[in-house]
């Protein structure tokens, strides 16, 4: 943990990108109800861990994870943003390791039609990395094979979103603008069916650099912007695409943990 003094024109946004931890984590740690702040105010921000993944199999609980890894359940759901203690097959956990980390991978379910030199391109890697990191002694792949993807060039970030009743993967691929596939890959989904309250990573690394500049400290100007306010029957991904952009920039620019909207609630939605 280390302590921030709130400096003129800082955001709870911009303090978060700035030592790249969640808006909400600043939040709980310093029992804010709000995302308002003051010049001067000192903030306690937790340090960032050295984490590996951890992909959940059948029988596990998070207190079980916790023990193998020598942490606590509040740890693991704070440091995954967890709304529920309830766990997923195949579900992806950050947990935390002591010292050096193992090389940090993301897995891939090999499709039909794919081949390591495909693969490779995706991910801006080398056929021969990807081989090692797996132990693979030939090129041939298999419908189904986990592949272990190592991270270490790979810059995909993610927006976590909790499944509501009614969602399907089709629904949720067309608010962000992504695709099933590729929400399945990031999840490590065997199936497309869904549970009320499952947390899903959207992946968001064909999502455009959010509108505007970001700088940080002392000296930073916030942008103006151009706003938009919520009428009845206005959603995210309708107002993203009057305006050209994203449900996740729309999100991130706006301090955003849910998609839902309300009457009146006045957005920003592009840089002026």
């Amino acid at each position: 943990m280390r302590n921030y003094i709130v400096q003129k024109g800082d955001t709870l946004y911009g303090i978060s990108r700035q030592f790249g931890i969640p808006v909400e984590t600043i939040k709980r740690e310093n029992n804010l109800t709000n995302n308002t702040i003051s010049v001067g105010q000192e903030l306690k921000i937790p340090i960032n861990q050295n984490t590996t993944i951890y992909t959940v199999k059948a029988g596990d609980t998070l207190y079980e994870i916790a023990k193998q890894y020598n942490t606590t359940v509040d740890e693991l759901i704070e440091l995954n943003n967890l709304k529920t203690t309830s766990l997923s097959i195949g579900q992806q956990l950050k947990v935390p390791t002591e010292g050096e980390t193992e090389e940090a991978y993301i897995t891939y379910i090999v499709k039909g039609g794919d081949s390591l030199y495909a693969i490779a391109k995706k991910y801006e890697i080398t056929v021969e990395t990807i081989k090692q990191a797996n132990g693979l002694s030939s090129n041939l792949l298999s419908i189904g094979q986990i592949l272990k993807i190592p991270t270490t060039n790979i810059t995909t970030d993610y927006k976590e979103y909790e499944v509501k009743r009614g969602d399907s993967l089709y629904s949720i691929a067309r608010l962000f603008n992504t695709t099933v596939d590729d929400i399945m890959q990031t999840n490590n989904l065997q199936t497309t069916i869904l549970s009320v309250g499952q947390i899903l990573r959207i992946p968001t690394e064909k999502t455009p650099t959010i509108i505007g500049k970001e700088c940080f400290g002392e000296g930073y100007i916030e942008p103006k912007y151009e706003t938009y306010t919520v009428k009845k029957g206005d959603n995210l991904y309708d107002i993203a695409r009057r305006y050209n952009t994203s449900v996740i920039n729309l999100m991130d620019l706006n301090n955003l943990t849910s998609t839902s909207l309300q009457i009146g609630q006045v957005l920003k939605v592009r840089e002026l």
